[in-house]
């Protein structure tokens, strides 16, 4: 959404477009009332968080024509629900992730602080 932010304060950028990420499929890792998942943390997907996430009931390796997914690989851009993150985290699976593209509502999930041990976009 125009005006939404990121969660060090700054404006949203675009996480991906190829593959097109977001619940929107614009890009972006905002959200809406309608997206209960909160697709919100953009994230490099790994090999081992792609299997995690399958055998959490969210298949992404997969494609599906259908839908225009191609399914992911290692090293897609991806906009994830903040709650799988978390729970990869646990797991010791987290994979990083883009603060700039990262929406500032993860962080009624998520904290910073784990956030920031994973980023790829700190100095």
């Amino acid at each position: 959404m125009p005006g939404s932010k990121n969660v060090l304060g700054e404006p949203l950028i675009p996480c991906g477009h190829d593959p097109l990420t977001g619940f929107f499929r614009d890009g972006c890792c905002h959200t809406a009332p309608g997206d209960t998942g909160r697709h919100v943390i953009c994230a490099r997907v790994t090999a081992p968080f792609l299997k995690f996430a399958k055998s959490r009931g969210n298949d992404l390796l997969t494609p599906r024509p259908e839908s225009g997914f191609r399914g992911l690989k290692p090293g897609d851009r991806w906009c994830l629900c903040a709650i799988r993150w978390k729970e990869a985290l646990e797991a010791g699976l987290a994979p990083p992730v883009v603060l700039g593209s990262t929406e500032q509502s993860a962080l009624e999930v998520v904290d910073l602080a784990d956030l920031k041990r994973h980023a790829l976009d700190l100095c």
